[in-house]
């Protein structure tokens, strides 16, 4: 976000305490982003990860404005890493408007990011294909042109247990196709799957469009069953699910997994499951600012029921409980962020990415930390272009108990890195960790990553 949407944050936070709601929010981990907003969320699972694609709606947006795709990830789904934006319009040359929602998937280890956008040379949307051998870029463009194009959006991509892998999109219809191992060609032709009201509902009021399907099917596979989850219904959308006993159907429609609600006329699932537990997805308008244009993603933690159904969810501020603890002996990114105020980022110098336009009373929350019997110091990696300021180390919430100040130089640039040291006392135990900084006015440091000693 900019700097007046950002701040934006952190004033709403003293507006609610102010209010005496401020508990509620101090402790909310929902949306999981807060210094940028965020659509159309497509988790994946690798390597003990879980990396999360999303578009990115511009500040003050009035449409759907979006000029880039972002990745997250996080090991244990409360904190989360920005990877920043490995893939943009500007990868695609043939495209010129529209970074919509896209899906990413792995295979021989490389990585394929499904992505619909404008093609300039026939102002239709079609679907492009970015490729990497990182879950976290760069992408860059695998085909030079679009892999299909018949003006619809949202593409799914899903292997089945066979190794066939399909390519799932569709606004008003909803298509497929097969898939070659090589994941950027396929074979035959685009199928439309029949959109019938036993398949996907019946809607009233619209009689050129009878079923609740209306875009963004994310298609996977459990126990033998076939789930297509999609946004139902406009507008607003809520989102619903069908299933099957195959990939391609017959489909029959299940019920609602998510109402509508919130301050976003759109919405857009994933579902993946992740040490032992389920998640799902969404997006909402929940941030300062938000809209069905300015978006943010949020998860849930749920269970299947017996029979394979979804139970319905709503959305929460508190997000789910942490998956797994957090080692602060091991070096932690400074954008590893379960809650952030005030704060941006961007790519670093050094690689990677680091937490800057630090001022006076922002902070970053880290949940889950393990301190265990005791950190002895605390590290971390900063620049400065001004005179510098404090990194305080505070357990409970952003004014918790301090335990462990570190002083912070000019260094005489913004990508000027130095590491700076200080120790510690009464950090035991499983905490929230929160880094606060504090100084004189205008911006005070950089931040790339920090690192306790035991």
């Amino acid at each position: 976000m900019r700097y007046a949407i950002r701040k934006a944050v952190a004033w709403t936070v003293g507006i609610f305490c102010a209010v005496v709601v401020f508990p509620a929010v101090a402790v909310a981990d929902n949306p999981i982003v807060q210094h940028i907003y965020t659509a159309d969320p497509a988790p994946m699972v690798h390597n003990g990860r879980v990396y999360l694609y999303t578009g990115h709606d511009e500040d003050g947006s009035t449409t759907f404005t979006m000029k880039e795709w972002r990745v997250w990830s996080s090991a244990d789904m409360v904190n989360w890493t920005d990877h920043g934006s490995p893939m943009s319009l500007a990868t695609f040359s043939w495209a010129s408007t529209n970074a919509w929602a896209g899906h990413t998937i792995q295979r021989n280890g490389m990585f394929y990011w499904y992505v619909p956008v404008t093609n300039r040379a026939t102002g239709r949307m079609a679907i492009g294909v970015g490729v990497s051998n990182s879950p976290t870029g760069p992408f860059r463009d695998a085909l030079g042109r679009p892999l299909v194009e018949n003006g619809e959006i949202d593409p799914a991509a899903f292997i089945d247990d066979n190794g066939q892998a399909y390519l799932y999109w569709g606004n008003p219809n909803l298509w497929y196709v097969r898939l070659n191992p090589d994941m950027i060609s396929y074979s035959g032709s685009a199928t439309r799957i029949p959109l019938t009201t036993a398949g996907f509902g019946t809607r009233t009021g619209n009689p050129s469009r009878p079923t609740l399907y209306e875009e963004a099917p994310w298609v996977y596979k459990r126990n033998g069953l076939y789930y297509n989850v999609f946004a139902a219904q406009c507008c607003s959308e809520f989102i619903a699910y069908s299933t099957a006993p195959g990939p391609t159907g017959p489909w029959t429609y299940r019920g609602t997994v998510m109402p509508t609600q919130g301050r976003s006329f759109t919405n857009h699932a994933g579902i993946v499951d992740y040490k032992g537990s389920s998640y799902f997805f969404y997006h909402n308008g929940a941030l300062p600012g938000g809209s069905g244009y300015t978006r943010s993603v949020a998860v849930e933690k749920f269970a299947y029921n017996a029979d394979g159904t979804i139970p319905m969810m709503t959305m929460t501020t508190s997000g789910p409980p942490p998956a797994d603890t957090l080692n602060p002996y091991a070096r932690q990114e400074a954008e590893t962020i379960a809650w952030g105020s005030g704060i941006e980022t961007e790519p670093a110098g050094e690689g990677t990415m680091n937490v800057g336009w630090i001022e006076n009373g922002d902070w970053i929350k880290v949940k889950a930390v393990a301190f265990g019997a005791g950190a002895k110091s605390f590290t971390a990696r900063v620049a400065s272009g001004a005179g510098g300021g404090t990194v305080e180390l505070r357990l409970g919430n952003e004014n918790g108990s301090v335990v462990g100040r570190c002083a912070v130089p000019g260094t005489g640039g913004w990508q000027n890195w130095t590491n700076v040291s200080c120790p510690v006392s009464g950090a035991t135990g499983t905490q929230e960790l929160f880094l606060r900084f504090t100084g004189g006015s205008g911006y005070l440091l950089n931040m790339n990553w920090w690192q306790f000693t035991s």
